[in-house]
Parts: structure tokens; sequence; C-alpha cells
């Protein structure tokens, strides 16, 4: 399984202060002397942290494949052509948003969804569609002829967040606690079998899988034995531990974990 390196948050704590450090480009070769195996960045429309000659430098100056999200607003499909990443993960985007909340709204974008990548394929540029893990998403994955599709693990990430984390016997009896504990160890458990179930469906038809938000080192080991997906992108939790361990032992971590 690969692990793609989301370097977002390395622009966030830049633009926290609006100066010049600290700078994304310097994360390149770190991410290249770790092992991993593409870098992640996200080119938002309000360019809250990435900014357009990031986007640039980056994937000129990368030996690592560069996978770019943007949103499906032409103006952006037209940069993303410009920039020629090796590939264009689409995604929903709201200004609102302190992060990505879900995956596309396929079956509701079709029409915007086509024009978009078809501009990107007439680019040589592979595409993928970051979905929530349903049925209907997966299916019209498909039918759009992308080459991936990225499941949006947040669900997964939240319920086991609330199960290992955030409840507390101060707020509950223990009978309590332990009826919710039940419920969502069964809600996790069908979180993971869904993702199971189809990421083998997508697989058989053809797509190549990956998975990603809400990973970190506590919960990525479930995701990482799901054998039909075949890479992670993970960022928030890497850059996060780096500010500790350093950028490059954040993603030898993580790739021990995921090869484990």
């Amino acid at each position: 399984m690969k692990l793609g390196v989301n370097i977002d948050h390395i622009a966030v704590l830049r633009e926290a202060r609006k100066i010049n450090d600290p700078n994304p480009i310097d994360a390149i070769s770190i991410c290249k002397l770790a092992d991993a195996d593409q870098i992640t960045i996200h080119l938002r429309e309000d360019r809250r942290h990435i900014q357009d000659n990031d986007a640039k430098d980056i994937i000129k100056l990368s030996q690592l494949p560069i996978n770019l999200e943007c949103a499906i607003e032409p103006s952006m499909i037209d940069i993303a052509c410009s920039l020629k990443p090796h590939r264009v993960t689409l995604v929903p985007e709201k200004r609102e948003e302190v992060t990505t909340e879900g995956g596309l709204a396929v079956t509701g974008e079709i029409s915007r969804l086509k024009n978009a990548i078809a501009k990107l394929h007439e680019h040589e540029i592979e595409v993928s569609l970051f979905i929530d893990p349903t049925i209907d998403a997966v299916d019209a994955s498909k039918n759009l002829g992308v080459e991936w599709i990225e499941f949006h693990t947040g669900s997964y990430a939240n319920i086991y967040a609330m199960l290992y984390t955030n409840l507390s016997y101060t707020h509950h009896s223990i009978k309590e606690l332990e009826l919710s504990r039940k419920k969502l160890q069964q809600k996790l458990h069908e979180e993971l079998d869904n993702l199971i179930a189809l990421s083998k469906k997508a697989d058989d038809m053809g797509l190549s899988v990956a998975a990603g938000h809400g990973l970190n080192y506590q919960n990525v080991k479930a995701i990482a034995n799901i054998s039909h997906i075949k890479e992670l992108n993970i960022g928030q939790s890497i850059i996060a531990r780096s500010v500790f361990t350093g950028l490059e032992k954040a993603i030898l971590d993580m790739k021990s974990l995921i090869k484990k």
C-alpha cells in the first residue's frame, strides 16, 4: 500500500503569520528521503493555504508524483491542466468549511464532472474522484471513466475518535457508557465492512482505490489491512507529529504502521 503525504498543513502554518516560513517546498526532499510514494496538495479556490506558486514549484521540482486536489470549477481545471500534475483528485469545496467535510455529490454533478474529466484527460492527466463510500458513488465514478477513486474516511475516523478518545466517565454512568461503546463499536465495524466491500467492488470494476481523511497513527491500521485499497493520502496527523519528531521520522513511522 502506497502513502501519499499531504503537505498542505505546512502552508497552513505559514499562512497563519503571512510570512515565508515554513516553505512547503522544503518538504519535497524529505518526503523522498522518507520513502513517501507521492505528495498531495490541495489548491483551494480561496487559496487559504497552498498558493499558485507553491503548486507550480512543487510540481516542477518534485521527484515524487504529485496528486493535486482541486474543485471542479472550470477556472481550477484550467489551472490544473496548465500545471500538469501526475494526478488530479476532484473534491468538493465549501468556503466556510475548515476541512473537506465529505465526498463529491457525484450523481448530482454528472455534467460538470464529465467536462472536467474530459479536459484533464485531454492533457494526459489521470483523474481521481474523492467520494463517500457508497455504491451509487462507486457506480457513478466508474461510468464517468476515471482511473481512481478515493474514499472519504471521515466517518470511520470520527467514530473511532468517539469510541477511543472522546467518551468520558465524567458525563456518563458506567452502564450508559458501556451501551454507548457497544453502539459505537458496532458502527465502527459497519464502516469497516462497508469500506472493505466497496473497495473490492471498485477494484473488480477496474478502478484503483485510495482512501484518506482523518487517518492517523491510531486508526490507520484497520484501513491499511484492506487489501483492495492501493494508497492512503494522509496529511494533518503526519505534519502534527513532525512538529515533535521531524518530518522524516513522522513519515517513516506512518510507513511502518501501514507495512505492518
